[in-house]
C-alpha cells in the first residue's frame, strides 16, 4: 500500500495539512509518470542532518535537505528524505516567504530528485527552480494554499 509518512528526530516540529500534503506529493510523483511506494519525510535539526551528511555522503557542512533514493526498480518512488527545520527556518528569512510555503518548496525539491530531476549546474538548478513553482502551484488543486 502506498504511504507517505512524517516522522520527526531531534526536533519538535508539528507539519500542518498533512492529509493535503500527502494528496499534493502524490499527485506531483504521479504527473511526473511515477509510482509511490513509500515517502518518508524525516524533520531534525541541523545537527542531525550534518550528521548523516558526514556519515554517508561524506560531507561536512549544513544543508537544508537529504534525499535517500531506496527504490529497487524504475519508475518506483521507495525513499527517505531528512529536512532541516532550522535551515528551512532560517530559508523563509532570507527568501521572505512563510515557513509553510518554504517546508513545501523543500519537500517538493526532494521529491524532485526522486523523479530525476538535478540542481547541479546552471540549467539543471534553472529546470529544478521551474518544476519547484510548477509543483507548488499544483497545491491549490487540493486545497493547500
Amino acid at each position: 500500500m502506498p504511504a507517505i509518512s512524517f516522522f520527526t528526530e531531534s526536533v519538535s516540529y508539528n507539519l500542518l495539512q498533512k492529509l493535503k500534503i500527502k494528496k499534493w506529493i502524490k499527485a506531483t510523483i504521479e504527473k511526473e509518470g511515477y509510482k509511490l511506494q513509500e515517502l518518508n519525510f524525516i524533520f531534525c535539526s541541523d545537527e542531525y542532518l550534518l550528521g548523516i551528511n558526514q556519515q554517508y555522503l561524506n560531507h561536512d557542512t549544513y544543508t537544508d535537505i537529504i534525499t535517500f533514493d531506496n527504490s529497487d526498480e524504475e519508475k518506483q518512488i521507495v525513499s527517505d528524505i531528512f529536512i532541516s527545520i532550522e535551515r528551512v527556518k532560517e530559508n523563509a528569512k532570507t527568501f521572505k516567504t512563510s515557513e509553510f510555503d518554504e517546508v513545501c518548496r523543500i519537500m517538493i525539491h526532494g521529491t524532485l530528485h526522486l523523479l530525476g530531476y538535478k540542481d547541479k549546474g546552471k540549467a539543471a538548478k534553472t529546470l529544478m527552480t521551474q518544476k519547484e513553482d510548477e509543483h507548488l502551484g499544483y497545491r491549490v488543486e487540493v486545497g493547500l494554499v
